[in-house]
């Protein structure tokens, strides 16, 4: 093949997921309309997880076939499906999936049996050949563009407006009823409106300003993950985009974990004005697995329950 005549490598596999908790029906959770963005927000990041990149691989359409979960994949880059791959043999593709589907929906530990398949052949029979994984992967070529429902969740995700909302507020609105013409989903990095209330643990909570509690409250006890924080935080705040987080690391060195926490959320509650609200940081603790501190800062004690 000349060097640029080539065409772009892509394939498609089908990853199928079950769980083994007699409580949790993951296609009937996908079903609901409340449950469907906390369980396509967990699906999305443990990808992101598996590849290294939130665009390594697309969701095509998601299938609810009792007790299946399964979600229709397409690759657009042969080391992206490898890296996909290597995740999904090692395991950290299902632990990934298990951490998030468990912070998603506020509950315990999802377990999970998973498998692979392209076409007819069972990949999980051949994971130790990666390239013949790797063939029977790009020999299934993408059948459709990505679902119309995909389309939304994608962009309710983009345009965080995803913070578990599974009650009829704001948010619950534009994210559990997808269908509603009413309300169009702002594109990424437009003013969108802030919801009005929030859902933490089965809770609903006021989604106010972030207070000088809530910042002393987090940089006293968020540690070494404030820049894992600060990340999430900077998928929609350009005041956080590289290089700002490991320059605040260095600036604020001598002073400690504490300082260099503190000027992050200083930075996020400056420049995003109202938009600093305390749903945004509940979800960015949420995502790094800081569910004590996030209890902690609401006042909340755990209360998780396989159900």
């Amino acid at each position: 093949k000349m060097a640029g005549s080539s065409p772009p490598w892509t394939g498609s596999a089908y990853l199928f997921l079950q769980s083994t908790c007699k409580t949790i029906a993951l296609p009937s959770l996908y079903e609901s309309s409340q449950k469907k963005p906390c369980v396509f927000k967990a699906l999305k990041l443990a990808l992101a997880d598996s590849t290294g990149s939130v665009n390594g691989v697309d969701m095509l359409k998601v299938h609810c076939s009792h007790p299946h979960l399964i979600v229709q994949l397409r690759f657009c880059k042969q080391e992206n499906c490898r890296r996909f791959l290597q995740s999904y043999r090692e395991g950290a593709l299902q632990k990934s999936l298990q951490s998030h589907l468990q912070l998603s929906l506020a509950t315990t530990m999802v377990p999970l049996e998973v498998e692979l398949k392209a076409g007819s052949e069972h990949l999980d029979k051949m994971l130790k050949d990666e390239d013949r994984c790797l063939e029977c992967i790009y020999r299934e070529k993408p059948d459709r563009l990505p679902d119309e429902e995909i389309t939304e969740l994608e962009e309710c995700l983009k345009s965080l407006m995803l913070h578990q909302s599974t009650n009829n507020n704001v948010a619950g609105k534009d994210c559990s009823s997808l269908k509603s013409p009413s309300q169009p989903y702002p594109p990424q990095g437009s003013s969108f409106p802030i919801q009005l209330t929030f859902i933490f643990q089965g809770q609903q909570f006021d989604n106010r300003a972030i207070t000088p509690d809530d910042h002393q409250k987090f940089a006293k006890s968020v540690s070494k993950k404030w820049k894992q924080v600060g990340r999430s935080l900077q998928k929609s705040c350009r005041a956080l985009r590289d290089p700002v987080i490991d320059n605040l690391a260095l600036e604020y060195d001598r002073e400690g974990l504490y300082e260099q926490a503190y000027q992050m959320l200083l930075r996020f509650i400056q420049s995003e004005g109202k938009k600093a609200t305390i749903a945004r940081l509940i979800a960015a603790l949420e995502e790094n697995g800081l569910i004590s501190l996030a209890e902690e800062i609401l006042g909340l004690h755990s209360s998780e329950d396989c159900s």
